[in-house]
Formats: structure tokens, C-alpha cells, sequence
């Protein structure tokens, strides 16, 4: 850490007033875990880290070497905006460290650093990433599923609660430095989305994990529950994470190709083909619970036949139309994360997916232009289009049998990152549904 910014952030927290700091990590799902220290502890930590004992976070050490630092990165130092503007609370995002202070294998965030070091030796620069996350709004608590607005997409509602938590969400976001460009109505009643700006896919994985406690956080101020559970209403669109992507050298987008019929250059030709040819394996990472599949089904917008196109929103990854001087803007669109994911995990594995698509010079079949969804099993099968799995426990059965996915995740995140989903699938599939007792027990 350059001492320099240490003294910067000493400085604001004297002059600001800011009295706690909580420093922030995730587990290996994804779930944001925090404690807090006072300001006079804060150089220290700023210098050594803090202490914790990892034994009780999700896919962490065993209690018997649960010894882990919590290590600040100054860069993501910002005050809480919803927190009390006297004796101010703010928050650094860490990296975990074992006591001898190497990189904690098992820690997300470095899932994601070690990537990018493959990337960076291929001779790429930047991995771009542009996340749209929808989510819906409920009225009191986690346990009542009634709507603010029944709003479409798009709709310009009247000045309801709604409205006013999706202006004070950009207010908070903007306020801790996360850029936004769109925000708008969604599709489903009460679901709704705010598009940040593109940023290096670290620097977005935290702008992810951020955004959603903002969204949680200023909807409970309004008494209302946001959710980014991904299908939480029956027979409506569920909420995903359309991931728009690029990779750079230096200032140019490795992506782009004036001479190619799509635009698109070798390079992202290969990138796009590694992911299509290892969606199924990556399937349990950007869609990670048994509610995910339930949004994973045709006639709700969400993909999940395996192709590319130009404009069909119904394939996987979508290449939107390229427009004369703005070839910086080449990119993928995957369109199957949901917003509920591990976004250090999920774009780990987009990149390294990516990656050995380019190692290996995958070859990128043709686009696929029709409705994917229009066609019959029958048609699709002779296109050679595969789907993604039908529910978490097939997708968990894939990803065990994967060398890329092992790769990416690393040994020590891969074995319980498996481990947690069978799980979650046997509790799930074990379960007595309403549906269940309401459709069998009259008649059997």
C-alpha cells in the first residue's frame, strides 16, 4: 500500500468526522460479511490488517487453521451515505490473507485477482465489465411478497415509493463513487434495475457486492424489502444480470475488428466461443441457487439455449449492433447470470472460460438469428444447440467433471464450492412442496 494514500485516508477520517470503519469481505456464495473498528485502530489496520477468525464463514478454513487477516485496500475507501453524518461510518473493501500474509486461496476476491494475472500474461490489459442488475421491491420484510407498483417495463409510473427508492439508490451509489448511466422500470411488477458504468472487472465485483447492500439499505430506510432472490413471483420475469464485456490492450478493444462482417476480431471470436462451449460447466457459479432455474426457463426472457447472435435476445450472448466511431464500445453481452450470484466467482470464471477459448483458438460457430424459443427440440437438436441445465443439481453434476471450472475456481474454493451446492440441492429436492400436497393429496 503506497504510504501516501494511507495519510489520505487518515487525513478525510479526521477531517470528516468518520468514527467507524467496517471493513467488508464476502463469502465463497457471495454473502457480504463485515465487523467494524473505531478510528484509532485504523492505521494499524491500514498497515498489518485485522485479525478474524475464519472458522464460521462459509467455504472458509477449519476451525483448526482458521487464523485469517482481513487486509483494506485503501482504493475503496467511501462513507456510508445512509449512515448518521455525525461520527460518520465508512467502508474498505479486503483481501484475506493467512498469517504469514500470502493470499488466502479461498478468499473470492482473489479468485478473481489470480484471473486476471492469467490475462495479463496473454498480453490483455483490461477485462471490461458492465453488469445490468434487476431486482424487485416488497412492501415490510422478506416474508410478504406484495408489489409497490405494478408497473411495465419502462413505465413512467406516478410518484410512488418506488420512484423515490430508485432516485435516493442512485443518490447513495453516485455518493460512494460508483458511476450510473441508466436507470428504469423493469418488466415484472415492481422489479426494477440501475446500470452502473463499466468498469475492470475487480473494481465492478465490489461495485456489485456494494450495490446491493445500497439497495437493501435505502429500501429498509423506506420501511420497504429489496430482494435480488431471482424468480421470488410466480408466472412473472424473474431478475437476472445481463453482463456486457470486453477486453483491452492498454486503450484499444481487443474486440473490435473494422474488417469483419460482425465486427468482431479473432480474439473475441475465441473469448465468445470458451464461453458458449463451457456455459453448462460455469452454469452453478453465475447461477448459483435452486431459485435461479426457476428464472432459467423459456418464455420469461431469460436465455438458456447455447448460441450467439447479433440481435436475437434469445441466444446466450448477444453482440450488440456496432455504430461507425464507437468501436470502443465492441463487447458481449452473456445474458444468463442472475444478480444474486458471487461476483468474484462469476466473473472469474467468465474470464477464464474467455481465456482458454483464445489459448486454444476455439473455433465460433455461426449466429443464430432465429427465436431460439420458437423452435422445436427437434430443430434445435439438428443445430446442434444445447441448453443450459434444467436445475441446480444437474448443473453441480457438470462443474464437478470440469478441468476449467477447477481451474478457475482453484482447489480449495472448486472442492467446497461443490460441496455447499450438493447440499443446498438434497435439502431443496427433498422438500414437500405446496404445490405438492395441493395438486396430490385430494386425489391419492
Amino acid at each position: 500500500m503506497a504510504k501516501m494514500a494511507k495519510v489520505d485516508i487518515l487525513k478525510r477520517v479526521k477531517s470528516e468526522d468518520v468514527k467507524f470503519i467496517r471493513l467488508w469481505f464476502t463469502d465463497i456464495l457471495g454473502q457480504v460479511k463485515s465487523f467494524a473498528i473505531t478510528d484509532n485502530e485504523l492505521a494499524g489496520a491500514l498497515e498489518n490488517g485485522m485479525g478474524f477468525d475464519g472458522s464460521s464463514i462459509t467455504g472458509y478454513q477449519s476451525i483448526e487453521e482458521s487464523d485469517m487477516i482481513a487486509q483494506p485496500d485503501p482504493t475503496t475507501f467511501q462513507i456510508l451515505p445512509w449512515r448518521p453524518q455525525e461520527k460518520k461510518v465508512a467502508r474498505m473493501i479486503c483481501d484475506i490473507l493467512t498469517p504469514d500474509r500470502q493470499p488466502y486461496e479461498g478468499d473470492p476476491r482473489y479468485v478473481l485477482k489470480r484471473a486476471l494475472k492469467r490475462m495479463a500474461k496473454m498480453g490483455f490489459d483490461h477485462y471490461y465489465i458492465g453488469p445490468e442488475l434487476e431486482y424487485f421491491y416488497f412492501k415490510t420484510d422478506s416474508s410478504n411478497t406484495e408489489v409497490l407498483d405494478k408497473g411495465g417495463y419502462f413505465d413512467l409510473t406516478t410518484l410512488d415509493v418506488a420512484s423515490d427508492l430508485r432516485r435516493d439508490t442512485v443518490f447513495a451509489l453516485e455518493a460512494m463513487g460508483i458511476a450510473v448511466e441508466y436507470s428504469h422500470h423493469e418488466v415484472g411488477p415492481s422489479q426494477h434495475e440501475i446500470d452502473m458504468r463499466y468498469a475492470d472487472a475487480l473494481n465492478m465485483a465490489d461495485h456489485v457486492i456494494t450495490y446491493r447492500v445500497v439497495v437493501k439499505e435505502i429500501a429498509q430506510k423506506y420501511g420497504a424489502y429489496a430482494t435480488f432472490m431471482p424468480k421470488p413471483l410466480f408466472g412473472e420475469n424473474g431478475s437476472g444480470m445481463h453482463t456486457h464485456q470486453s477486453i483491452f490492450k492498454g486503450k484499444s478493444n481487443a474486440f473490435f475488428s473494422k474488417s469483419d462482417k460482425y465486427n468482431l476480431s479473432d480474439v473475441a471470436k475465441k473469448f465468445i466461443a470458451g464461453q458458449l462451449k463451457h456455459a453448462r460447466e460455469m452454469s452453478p457459479v453465475f447461477a448459483q441457487w435452486v431459485n435461479s432455474y426457476k428464472r432459467l426457463v423459456p418464455g420469461y426472457e431469460a436465455p438458456v439455449y447455447i448460441a450467439w447472435s447479433n440481435r436475437n435476445r434469445s441466444a446466450l450472448v448477444r453482440v450488440p449492433m456496432y455504430h461507425p466511431g464507437k468501436e470502443q464500445a465492441t463487447r458481449a453481452e452473456l445474458r444468463c447470470p442472475d444478480p444474486a450470484c458471487n461476483p468474484y466467482l462469476t466473473f472469474a470464471v467468465m474470464l477464464q472460460a474467455g481465456l482458454e477459448g483464445i489459448e486454444k483458438k476455439y473455433a465460433l460457430a455461426k449466429p443464430m438469428e432465429k427465436n431460439l424459443y420458437h423452435l422445436s427440440d427437434k430443430e434445435r437438436k439438428k443445430l446442434g444447440i444445447q441448453s443450459l441445465p434444467d436445475n441446480l443439481g444437474e448443473a453441480v453434476l457438470i462443474a464437478e467433471q470440469s478441468e476449467i471450472i477447477k481451474k478457475a475456481l482453484g482447489e480449495h474454493v472448486f472442492s467446497r464450492f461443490i460441496e455447499l451446492k450438493k447440499k443446498e440441492w438434497e435439502d431443496y429436492r427433498i422438500q414437500l412442496t405446496k404445490y405438492e400436497l395441493d395438486k396430490l393429496l385430494p386425489i391419492l
